[in-house]
């Protein structure tokens, strides 16, 4: 990982594994590996269970919403294959530096750090063409072998789907206290969200809440909202399912164009409703956590 970091290149190529890890956290479960270690009170997944749904949009708002809250916050890209963290965050082009046998996490604000495979490629386009066993070793160093310092809340930003990151990090990750959905309202997003929640139940993971994104598009013009993908399929969701509902996130272009251009949504559009949306999810995200 230490010569990933430094050179930014061969992305088909072994993980270094001479950094620095963890002593076992505890005695080893069973075949599993022991947790890493890292000092953070709180862990929480955000899934989905396809693409297209805005999940890393919701991951990287709520990480800027907790940290304007006064919580010291790490937001790890889990998506090896299409790391969109960088981008939206607007740290294109940054190399994380190297601290002894550490990494140090890309600096974002005073209390807000991100990790993410973006940052190794040699290019942005460049493809990670990787089996499960090297996803799961370079995840094990992205939780080891970078410096996250005091932590509380490392929010996972997983791809879509149910498959090895999700599985890899469920094992590894200390103090995980639950899972995010994110889903779209219309039925063929739900469907497929509700997979993901129950793989996270099969996986004795307790179930945070839903978020349903995108539902009602803000007019640029007028301000009103247009139900343009139906609206109240995540609350359904969640009641049908038992699980809580964490709130609704308008469709805002504004959004769009924060994240394409690498501008927190939050410094420009503090008071807007969609910003009020995601306090809000933030804040019942809390509630349970910290309760």
């Amino acid at each position: 990982m230490t010569q990933q970091a430094t050179d930014r290149n061969e992305t088909e190529a072994e993980p270094n594994a001479g950094g620095a890890s963890a002593e076992p956290q505890g005695e080893a479960r069973g075949s599993l590996p022991p947790r890493a270690r890292i000092d953070v009170k709180h862990v929480i997944l955000v899934l989905s269970g396809k693409g297209g749904v805005g999940k890393s949009t919701v991951a990287v708002n709520l990480a800027y919403s907790l940290a304007n809250h006064g919580r010291t916050v790490g937001l790890l890209d889990l998506d090896l294959h299409g790391p969109s963290v960088p981008k939206m965050l607007g740290l294109e082009g940054q190399v994380p530096a190297i601290s002894g046998q550490k990494i140090e996490p890309v600096q974002v604000t005073g209390s807000f750090t991100a990790m993410s495979m973006g940052f190794l490629l040699s290019r942005p386009d460049s493809p990670v063409i990787w089996r499960g066993p090297m996803k799961m070793s370079v995840i094990q160093q992205f939780l080891e072998d970078v410096d996250w310092g005091p932590l509380d809340y490392l929010v996972v930003d997983l791809p879509p789907g149910t498959g090895d990151e999700a599985l890899t990090i469920a094992q590894l990750a200390p103090n995980l206290r639950g899972a995010i959905i994110v889903t779209t309202p219309q039925d063929v997003a739900v469907l497929d969200a509700v997979k993901a929640l129950k793989f996270i139940e099969k996986l004795e993971i307790p179930v945070l809440g839903i978020v349903e994104n995108m539902s009602g598009m803000v007019c640029p013009h007028c301000g009103g909202t247009v139900d343009m993908f139906g609206r109240g399929g995540g609350a359904n969701a969640a009641r049908d399912h038992g699980v809580p509902y964490l709130g609704t996130i308008p469709l805002d272009p504004e959004m769009m164009k924060a994240g394409d251009e690498g501008r927190p949504y939050i410094l420009r559009h503090a008071d807007s409703p969609t910003w009020n949306a995601i306090d809000g999810v933030m804040e019942n995200l809390v509630g349970q956590v910290e309760s």
